[in-house]
């Protein structure tokens, strides 16, 4: 088992229409969302439900410059991105740079649920985009 990344903490999946996604998902599930949370730096209305050990995060977005409306033209609604626990962020971006990989960022930033959050470009991680979360204290 990796000692760099601890779980899977949320599938990410982009929809055009939070509210009817919601729905969606409430009678997929058998439950709501657990929190509805803004993340106005990034143009982005998530809304999270809880399964088992691990989280579904849905991303609306709410402007036209938001990463989710060019993803959501480019390619539709689906899976945006997988988000991993790590233990240290940034010492998890250093790791990740020495072996190769592209992050969008040089630094991690806020993100939603409580977490510092940081991204791996899908062009370096097999068209996959990776988030890493450490609970943000």
């Amino acid at each position: 088992m990796s000692q760099h990344f601890k779980q899977i903490e949320h599938l990410g999946i982009a929809v055009a229409n939070l509210l009817e996604a919601e729905e969606r998902y409430t009678a997929m599930l058998g439950h709501p969302p657990y929190k509805r949370e803004a993340v106005e730096r990034e143009g982005v209305m998530t809304s999270f439900f809880q399964v088992g050990p691990n989280k579904i995060e849905l991303l609306e977005a709410t402007r036209p410059d938001s990463p989710i409306s060019a993803f959501i033209e480019k390619r539709g609604e689906g899976l945006h991105h997988v988000a991993y626990l790590v233990k240290d962020i940034r010492v998890e971006m250093e790791r990740l740079k020495s072996e190769g990989f592209k992050l969008l960022s040089d630094e991690p930033k806020p993100g939603a649920d409580g977490m510092l959050v940081a991204f791996v470009h899908p062009k370096t991680a097999g068209g996959v985009l990776v988030e890493l979360c450490q609970p943000n204290h």
